[in-house]
């Protein structure tokens, strides 16, 4: 273990919820020498000084998650199915708990969290707990011969984790990694670092042995540098950025790591003439959710320009109706932006797109009365194809629009970024909606909805969107050795 500093702060408050700042490893809790600073986005206010931790705290999470992974791989499915249902009982009886910290560690809705997110979490285990005791490939012939698909622990993963959604897209990693039969060490985003800390609490008491999961937290170019490239890790998982994502398959590329990356999106909207306009309207509207700080969020908004003033002027409307303000009040539609520097990232496109001749029919600024990490939600027209805009992920409350006259120039407009995660379709014509979705680049595509989600379904993204695809059975198939075991017919003696 590393040297256990007796000056370091090891707990903070928040909102009358007790976290422990510390790491967790190896069923121990850890400190650090050195501690980052954990800002809420909704005041300012400070609420935790959190180990920073590095090479040493790395090297000895790793170590625990080797150590404990032969027990934990040959504990029986329904042992560990067991035990990941009693993780679920846990985080349902702190669903308040874990909704008040994040809203304050993240500046999410605090309804949100409750009725949504946090509940997500718990049924992350849940889901991955009871797709372990189905997990099957049939048996079948060759030549006489039976082969047999097995799924095979691989060992040790790591898995870095994003600041929008911090706890239930931890969950959808650590879920399936456990489910599996492999230990994990987990490294949450430093901006909200907080529930990943009362998660191994939560795990500590459903009885997950100690050293299966750890909690290593700090800076990625210090803790989570030397986590991808340490040459016991078997498996990476990383939700985040692309120029991140390449430094992490970099590093995992020295060690023939495995990794899956699930990265950002400049996702469409695509509108017909033949939708329903209101329906379409509530779907671009949506794509607010969360300050905009959704990877899969619908940014780009192209529709078809025999109806475009009409859908604006609706859509225009719909938009004033939010409400922008503190996330843990009821009533509130869209909370702050996570940090000061992602802010001023957002207004820097916004401002360059301006400049180039784009307008603000909604928003197009900071919220001057609410101040603070506050941005209007807002909407952009006239902007070109190969704009800044329109080509890169802003990951704000901006969206923009374009038109189009043909299904063609729509599709093509569509597929017109290096990116491919998802794409939402409105069309009130199926055999279009067929032909359309058929033809975009994306790992999702949503037709008349948006955010629709079953963790049986693949997700992941194409381009640089992201590599591979989880949910379900693509989980096991990234977390484990798939093995084929062939046998001869004949052969076997009579031991009797």
């Amino acid at each position: 273990m590393p040297e256990q500093p007796p000056t370091a702060p090891t707990a903070a408050v928040v909102a009358g919820v007790a976290v422990d700042t510390r790491h967790w490893i190896g069923g121990e809790r850890v400190p650090s020498a050195q501690t980052f600073t954990d800002v809420s986005p909704i005041d300012g206010r400070t609420l935790a000084e959190v180990a920073r931790g590095g090479t040493d705290e790395a090297d000895a999470a790793v170590a625990a998650a080797r150590e404990a992974f032969p027990a934990w791989a040959a504990t029986p499915r329904t042992e560990r199915a067991r035990i990941l249902h009693a993780i679920a009982d846990g985080v349902e009886k702190r669903v308040e708990d874990l909704a008040i910290v994040e809203t304050h560690d993240n500046g999410a809705l605090l309804r949100s969290h409750r009725r949504g997110v946090m509940p997500r979490v718990a049924h992350n285990f849940r889901f991955f707990a009871d797709w372990l005791l189905k997990l099957e490939h049939e048996d079948f012939d060759t030549r006489g011969h039976t082969n047999h698909v097995s799924w095979d622990p691989a060992g040790p993963c790591v898995l870095i984790t994003p600041w929008n959604a911090p706890l239930m897209l931890a969950t959808w990693k650590v879920a399936p990694a456990l489910a599996a039969g492999n230990t994990v060490v987990l490294k949450p985003a430093e901006w909200s670092p907080l529930t990943a800390s009362l998660l191994a609490d939560i795990a500590a008491e459903a009885g997950l042995p100690a050293g299966v999961l750890n909690v290593v937290q700090g800076y990625g170019a210090e803790a989570g540098n030397a986590l991808v490239s340490h040459p016991d890790v078997r498996r990476i998982s990383f939700t985040g950025s692309v120029p991140t994502a390449r430094h992490i398959a970099a590093a995992a590329a020295a060690n023939l790591t495995p990794v899956s990356l699930e990265l950002g999106g400049k996702s469409p909207l695509l509108v017909f003439a033949d939708a329903d306009l209101d329906l379409a309207v509530d779907l671009a509207v949506e794509q607010y959710d969360n300050a905009g700080q959704v990877c899969l969020a619908a940014t780009r908004i192209l529709v078809e320009a025999s109806v475009a003033e009409e859908f604006t002027r609706r859509f225009t409307r719909r938009a004033a109706a939010l409400t922008q303000g503190d996330p843990r009040a009821d009533g509130t539609d869209i909370g702050p932006n996570i940090h000061p520097r992602q802010l001023e990232k957002i207004h820097g496109f916004v401002e360059r797109a301006l400049g180039a001749g784009a307008q603000a029919v909604v928003g197009g600024g900071p919220d001057t009365e609410l101040g603070g990490l506050y941005y209007r939600p807002t909407l952009l027209t006239g902007v070109e194809q190969d704009w800044e805009i329109v080509q890169e992920e802003v990951f704000g409350p901006v969206l923009t629009l374009q038109t189009f006259d043909t299904e063609d120039e729509a599709v093509a407009l569509a597929n017109g970024t290096r990116f491919g995660l998802a794409a939402t379709l409105a069309t009130g014509d199926s055999e279009r909606a067929e032909r359309v979705r058929a033809r975009l680049v994306a790992g999702t595509v949503w037709v008349n909805c948006f955010f629709v989600r079953d963790l049986r379904a693949p997700f992941g993204g194409s381009r640089h969107s992201g590599i591979g695809r989880e949910g379900g059975t693509w989980s096991f198939d990234f977390y484990c050795d798939v093995k084929n075991a062939v046998t001869a017919p004949k052969g076997w003696r009579d031991h009797g």
